[in-house]
């Protein structure tokens, strides 16, 4: 087995050194660093995690609790941080809520008994009854995509969402839309559709809670329920007040709604135009090709972890802030000026 003696020898630098390359520690220079990680390389060395949390105190893991990775956007988050934590030498724990607030509780205790050495939690909404402990109680602790009220007495790394409502809304106020309804996971997104209310109330429109449809879990299948309840309900207007928009709080959903749409022999966006939030990578391949407003998830994974590196380097908590990461709108062809009144 190569030990960490194999490495200084053919690096040719001690095995503190070595250690504080694989630890991830900056006291190192860049050209040492190059040296140690060419010896690590060409010998095939693989950290002894066990022997070394003996010795050090140090797991080199950390613990990440995500809602779900089967939504696209999660799934972005985790890939992100676990390149960033494989870059230093860390291991990624990973656990999810699955919209459970008694299994949010349990992942936490899980994690924090594990010793791991820092804790990132992204989402709000399992864990809203359950917030994560202050530091100094347990591991370093950031969150990330935290949508809803954020703790002030942690480090949060999160998007502007009310922001992303309101872009989507200021988007389809430009076309002209003035009948517009909302496909959303409520209450998880409320933030998302205060924003869109935000942007149109700007002109004078107004956004009725019956125009409003839940879409619980935010898939595709739920999308399609709640456009198709939509629909039906739009088809028993007058033609003046029928919806010329629909905005999705996300783009899982929103493929739901532009299938919907076409289920019931309408156009998208000719008859209607279809905007969601996120940018997953389905959304530019759409039939039409999705209008979204793109989240800056990974750099928002990029920023959370740098945080988390800072508080284990230190050896201690990172402060409290808050950090909002600005979405922008990507306009694609599932939006288009609004659709004249029969």
């Amino acid at each position: 087995m190569v030990t960490m003696a194999d490495v200084a020898k053919r690096a040719g630098v001690t095995k503190q050194t070595v250690s504080n390359v694989v630890r991830g520690r900056t006291v190192v220079s860049a050209g040492t660093r190059a040296k140690v990680e060419a010896a690590i390389d060409e010998l095939g060395y693989t950290p002894n995690l066990v022997a070394r949390g003996l010795s050090t105190g140090t797991t080199m893991t950390v613990g990440f609790v995500v809602p779900t990775v089967a939504n696209p956007f999660y799934s972005a988050v985790v890939e992100e941080v676990e390149a960033l934590l494989e870059t230093r030498g860390y291991h990624l724990l990973l656990a999810t809520t699955r919209g459970d607030g008694a299994r949010a509780r349990r992942q936490l205790a899980s994690l924090s008994s594990r010793s791991v050495d820092a804790l990132l939690v992204a989402g709000d909404f399992d864990l809203s009854e359950c917030p994560p402990a202050p530091e100094g109680h347990g591991p370093p602790l950031v969150l990330c995509a935290w949508e809803i009220d954020p703790p002030r007495t942690l480090p949060v790394v999160t998007i502007d969402f009310e922001r992303a409502g309101y872009l989507a809304g200021r988007h389809l106020r430009e076309l002209g839309h003035r009948r517009v309804t909302v496909v959303a996971d409520l209450p998880a997104h409320r933030v998302r559709v205060a924003g869109l209310r935000r942007a149109l109330a700007e002109d004078g429109v107004s956004v009725p809670d019956e125009w409003v449809f839940a879409a619980p879990g935010a898939t595709p299948e739920s999308g399609y329920e709640a456009a198709s309840r939509a629909l039906r309900d739009r088809a028993e207007r007058p033609a003046r007040d029928r919806t010329t928009a629909v905005f999705s709080s996300t783009d899982a959903t929103a493929l739901g709604v532009m299938e919907a749409v076409r289920h019931h022999g309408l156009r998208v966006p000719e008859d209607i135009s279809v905007i969601g939030v996120d940018d997953i990578p389905q959304a530019a391949h759409a039939h039409p090709p999705l209008t979204t407003v793109a989240l800056p998830k990974r750099r928002m994974a990029r920023e959370a972890t740098e945080l988390l590196w800072r508080a284990i380097a230190e050896g201690r908590p990172t402060a409290p802030s808050l950090t909002l990461l600005d979405p922008e709108v990507l306009a694609r062809a599932s939006s288009g000026p609004a659709a004249a009144a029969g």
